[in-house]
């Protein structure tokens, strides 16, 4: 009677796994030769963009006499060269311009852009599709065409030579391009919800800051996006209006001065190129969530 009741309470062997066989590995290959077919092309993008970043870093890392030869992986990781980078005189100085050129810029474009863009969108006067059309032309005109009368103005008349200002400036005046596509992106908020602000009594400052702003979160951060990397990356502006004052450089145009500085020093010019790309990659990864979130403005429910 024990035995029987110890063989009875013994825990019950687990079942031995299933042999793989040849159909089952043949159905993986198909499904992972499936996905390679349907994802080829994204692969194939995916690749060129991110081989030639990946090249760049590796580089940063190699030691001064590596990085002028055919290896492509570094034989001891010199993150050093960072440090060395960031002790270069004038790279900090490079680093507070630009963040202030991007920065303040962006929120002056936004904070500009968004009335202009409401009131084409959403008022109904005349003159309207006039002023429409003068964005779209100012959209279409080359910024080199008016550079000379700009330039005279700011630097003989208001003495801004030699700074940021001309450029920062103007940005508080609106921009073509983001008032016409955040005008876009207020086209597709109903009036619905406009009215039913004024009904309750809110006025049209009201009732952009509290409905409008909020449904328009998307095409905001889209246009904040996009000023704020053409900010960090202009060349032509401070090249023209900063170039006399190594104080007043960006990191575009201080990069050139450092690549000049260092043209033997692969490693040292590659770790700079990294230390310019690597804030606006991350503002990417950090801002592009509000490109999904919101609401998805389709219409009114009944």
């Amino acid at each position: 009677m024990t035995h029987l009741v110890e063989k009875t309470a013994a825990p019950a062997s687990a079942p031995a796994p299933a042999p793989r066989t040849p159909a089952s590995r043949t159905a993986r290959r198909k499904a992972l030769l499936h996905w390679i077919a349907v994802h080829s092309l994204g692969v194939a993008a995916a690749l060129f963009f991110v081989l030639p970043f990946v090249f760049v870093v590796l580089t940063s890392l190699m030691s001064d006499q590596q990085a002028l030869t055919r290896d492509l992986t570094p034989n001891t990781w010199e993150w050093d060269n960072y440090t060395r980078v960031f002790h270069t005189d004038g790279f900090l100085v490079w680093w507070r311009n630009t963040l202030l050129y991007a920065g303040v810029g962006t929120v002056l474009t936004v904070v500009s852009s968004i009335p202009v863009a409401y009131a084409l969108a959403k008022f109904r006067f005349r003159g309207r599709r006039l002023s429409l059309m003068l964005v779209i032309s100012m959209m279409m005109l080359p910024p080199q065409v008016v550079i000379i009368p700009m330039y005279l103005f700011w630097a003989k008349q208001m003495d801004l030579s030699g700074t940021l200002w001309p450029l920062i400036i103007p940005m508080a005046f609106g921009d073509a391009f983001s008032i016409f596509l955040l005008r876009q992106f207020l086209l597709t908020i109903p009036n619905e919800y406009l009215d039913a602000a004024k009904v309750d009594g809110c006025g049209e400052f009201r009732t952009l800051v509290k409905v409008v702003l909020p449904m328009a979160r998307p095409g905001i951060a889209a246009i904040a996006l996009f000023q704020f990397f053409a900010a960090w990356n202009d060349y032509f502006g401070p090249q023209i209006y900063a170039s006399e004052n190594p104080a007043a450089w960006t990191l575009s145009y201080g990069l050139e001065s450092f690549k000049g500085a260092h043209h033997t020093d692969w490693n040292l010019t590659m770790a700079a190129t990294v230390l310019v790309m690597a804030p606006v990659i991350a503002v990417f990864f950090f801002a592009q969530k509000a490109f999904v979130e919101g609401v998805t403005l389709t219409g009114v429910k009944g």
